[in-house]
C-alpha cells in the first residue's frame, strides 16, 4: 500500500498535466486576432484535406445573418485541376499564393438579406447580403487560423470566368477568392489606427 499511493499521486499529476497542456495547445481568442494575418507566402508541398475544410466551414455556418437566411455560400478548389485554373484567374495574386493548397470562393444569394416578401426593406437592399457574406468570411479566416492554416482574402479576380468554372448560379454574386494554406514566413505587424479615429462616445 505504502508504494501504491506515491504511485498513484504521481499518475494524477501526470494527467493533469497532460491535460493542461492539451488545453494550452489550442489559441485562445485574442492569440487567434493576434497572429492572423494576410499571408502573401505559403509553404510548398503541404496540403490540406477535404475533412479540414469541411471543419473549417462548418465554423462559418456560426456566423449571423439577415433572419438567418445564410446567404453565403463556398466553392472549394481541392483538386490540382481546379487550383491551377483558379491561380489563373486572380490577377496579380496569383505568386504570392502559388503555393496554396486550397482555394474558396466565396458568394452570397441575392434577394435574400435586406428583403421581405421580395422587396427590400430599405435602400440598402443586396448590399445586406454581401455584409453577411463578410460576416461569415471573418468566422472563416479566424478559424482558420486558429486550426493552424493561414489566408488571404483577394479581390482581384476574374468573376465571370469563375461563375462558368464551377458553374456558379447567376443569381449568386461573386466576392472575394479566400487563398488557405500555411504561411511560409511570419509577416511584420500592420500599423493600425489610433482607436480614438475610428471611435466616439456619445
Amino acid at each position: 500500500m505504502k508504494h501504491i499511493l506515491p504511485c498513484i499521486c504521481l499518475f494524477a499529476a501526470l494527467l493533469t498535466t497532460a491535460c493542461t497542456e492539451n488545453r494550452s495547445a489550442a489559441p485562445t481568442l485574442d492569440e487567434v486576432f493576434a497572429t492572423r494575418r494576410s499571408i502573401r507566402d505559403y509553404q510548398a508541398g503541404k496540403t490540406i484535406s477535404e475533412a479540414e475544410v469541411r471543419e473549417l466551414l462548418t465554423a462559418t455556418q456560426n456566423a449571423p445573418s439577415w433572419a438567418n437566411q445564410q446567404p453565403s455560400k463556398y466553392y472549394v478548389a481541392i483538386s490540382e485541376e481546379k487550383r491551377a485554373a483558379v491561380l489563373e484567374l486572380i490577377g496579380g495574386n496569383k505568386d504570392r499564393v502559388i503555393n496554396a493548397p486550397v482555394f474558396l470562393i466565396s458568394t452570397y444569394e441575392r434577394g435574400k438579406s435586406g428583403f421581405f416578401r421580395g422587396q427590400p426593406v430599405d435602400s440598402t437592399g443586396d448590399l445586406w447580403g454581401a455584409y453577411d457574406n463578410g460576416l461569415s468570411n471573418a468566422y472563416l479566416i479566424l478559424k482558420a487560423r486558429a486550426m493552424g492554416f493561414d489566408t488571404l482574402i483577394m479581390g482581384m479576380r476574374d468573376a465571370d470566368a469563375l461563375r462558368a468554372l464551377f458553374n456558379i448560379p447567376e443569381d449568386e454574386t461573386i466576392l472575394p477568392v479566400i487563398a488557405l494554406g500555411y504561411r511560409a514566413q511570419d509577416p511584420t505587424t500592420p500599423v493600425h489606427r489610433p482607436l480614438d479615429e475610428v471611435l466616439r462616445f456619445f
